[in-house]
């Protein structure tokens, strides 16, 4: 049975979360010199890849430690599971690292895809199997996010997009969101 509402998923470090993963310095140490990071590590011979891959643990593990939530984003969370919709996660972060911001912050959601568990944003993989998983379609749900391979990855898999920019000025790829917001809580009044 397919859910009337759909799902409602978010990125989480730099939407959910403030950004505090320094990505420049994450390739700078692990000596890379442009690009995602994961798709580089994946190219490293198995030495290499698993020195990357302690490098990043060490970072996103010091980020999950000093994690902050964007204003609102607890209650937005909360307001859409009071409303019906079927939240999750989808990220590229670690499993772990991930789990523990949700507990550290007390946020309730219905489900997480992390890089374990298959293909990564800007693939839609992610998205179309919470989707699955919450018996939602894809074009009745939405993927909220704050970097293009978010956007990419809601368009791809059919979903109506949110691109989060805070504070920021707007980026070149704004264009391809279906809706761009500053704060959490203006979701609630799209869907």
């Amino acid at each position: 049975m397919v859910d009337r509402r759909g799902a409602v998923l978010f990125d989480l470090d730099g939407t959910l979360t403030v950004k505090y993963l320094d990505f420049d310095a994450i390739r700078a140490e692990i000596g890379i010199t442009g690009g995602p990071i994961l798709e580089a590590i994946a190219d490293m011979d198995d030495v290499a890849r698993a020195r990357a891959s302690r490098i990043l643990d060490r970072h996103e593990r010091d980020a999950a430690e000093a994690s902050e939530l964007h204003p609102g984003a607890r209650e937005t969370i909360a307001a859409l599971r009071s409303r019906g919709w079927r939240v999750g996660i989808v990220t590229r972060n670690a499993r772990r690292w991930a789990t523990f911001v949700l507990s550290r912050h007390g946020v309730d959601v219905d489900g997480l895809w992390s890089r374990e568990d298959g293909a990564i944003k800007p693939d839609p993989a992610g998205p179309l199997a919470l989707c699955a998983a919450f018996g939602a379609e894809p074009g009745r749900s939405w993927m909220v996010g704050d970097y293009r391979f978010d956007i990419e990855a809601g368009v791809r898999a059919g979903m109506r997009t949110v691109l989060m920019i805070g504070d920021d000025a707007a980026p070149p790829y704004a264009a391809d969101a279906d809706y761009v917001i500053r704060r959490l809580d203006e979701l609630l009044g799209m869907v």
